[in-house]
């Protein structure tokens, strides 16, 4: 029996799960999913828990239950495409077929001291520890977070409405923060931070990072806490394999999502190199594709030469409980309707994902 390996439940490997059971995987393959917790997590909600306004069982789903699906938890330490095997906890398991969808990391960018002294929202165990540093932060005490992305946005407002008595400070290097939506949204965003008493230093260059004290301009400003929301990279195991990778560090692939002169290894999600940024939806989109090269493959029909652009919906953010922000169909939305939207979309995928 062919061993199919997904290492990752993250996004796209739960979509592919979901797409190949239980019906689709033919009688002649085995499925091991190899992943560090015993469920599916919730990422683009990390900020939340994070900020102490859900607790861990609002983000996590369940893995789903098959009798040829069999799960081994434990964290990557390698991955031999020659020797065709995974390292899990120092033990070798061998692949006929291989799904990496290992995710991301934080990027510091050379920042001295930046992975040293500033907490994170990239994992689960991360954003607990983040949890627990933020709210033990005393009455009055300033919280520094590097980057105004969807994710630094995200926590700095969720943040503010669980924590009204700190002070946030939001250190962005473009003009406006979100600079990659329209400036009417921005404008937007913006406007809710300065009502809500979030301070945002535009224009910031953080040149190094110390024990309560980050230097913005190689000036150094005192601060109880930093989160670091500025920028991400493919997961290490992904980034020491010797194939070829962009500029961003992540795995170039042929159109049909196999690393080139391996065709038994994908490459799905945050550390595949792909024509848009990296996202759960993404992900999502690029799993449906894998499904179907595979399905093609295992039924020996020919491959695809190509697959048609990826169609991504949008972008929807969080300002707190009751506000958001998002493009849809290129479309900004403001106001109450994005966040509706995207508790609605969330509570969709946790409960009828499948």
């Amino acid at each position: 029996m062919k061993n199919l390996v997904i290492v990752g439940g993250g996004y796209g490997g739960m979509r592919i799960l979901h797409r190949l059971l239980p019906n689709q995987l033919p009688e002649n393959i085995q499925l091991t999913l190899i992943d560090k917790n015993p469920y599916h997590c919730l990422k683009t909600e990390y900020y939340a828990l994070a900020a102490g306004t859900i607790s861990d069982q609002h983000i996590r789903v369940s893995f789903p239950e098959h009798p040829r699906l069999h799960i081994k938890y434990g964290e990557v330490s390698a991955i031999h495409l020659d020797k065709k095997e995974v390292i899990v906890n120092a033990e070798a398991f061998p692949y006929d077929e291989l799904i990496i969808g290992l995710g991301c990391e934080d990027k510091y960018h050379d920042v001295p001291g930046a992975d040293e002294y500033t907490s994170s929202i990239q994992t689960i165990d991360l954003a607990r520890n983040t949890y627990k540093m933020l709210n033990n932060l005393n009455a009055g005490a300033t919280v520094a977070i590097v980057g105004a992305g969807l994710s630094g946005v995200e926590l700095a407002s969720e943040l503010r409405e669980s924590r009204k008595d700190l002070k946030i400070k939001l250190y962005d290097r473009s003009k406006h923060i979100l600079s990659s939506f329209p400036e009417r949204l921005s404008n937007f965003v913006e406007k809710w931070f300065v009502d809500h008493g979030v301070e945002i230093i535009n224009h910031a260059n953080i040149t190094k990072v110390e024990q309560n004290l980050i230097y913005n301009h190689d000036q150094p400003f005192e601060c109880d806490a930093i989160v670091w929301t500025a920028g991400i990279q493919p997961n290490k195991v992904v980034r020491e394999l010797p194939i070829e990778k962009d500029s961003q560090g992540r795995v170039v692939l042929t159109p049909q999502h196999f690393i080139p002169n391996y065709e038994d290894a994908f490459v799905v999600g945050d550390c595949a190199s792909l024509p848009h940024a990296p996202s759960a939806q993404l992900a999502e989109a690029q799993a449906e594709q894998i499904v179907q090269v595979l399905l093609k493959k295992w039924h020996g029909e020919p491959l695809p030469d190509s697959f048609p652009p990826f169609k991504l919906k949008g972008v929807l953010g969080s300002l707190g409980k009751k506000q958001g922000f998002g493009l849809v169909n290129d479309h900004p939305l403001i106001g109450r309707v994005p966040r509706l939207l995207k508790s609605g979309l969330l509570w969709v995928y946790k409960y009828h994902n499948g």
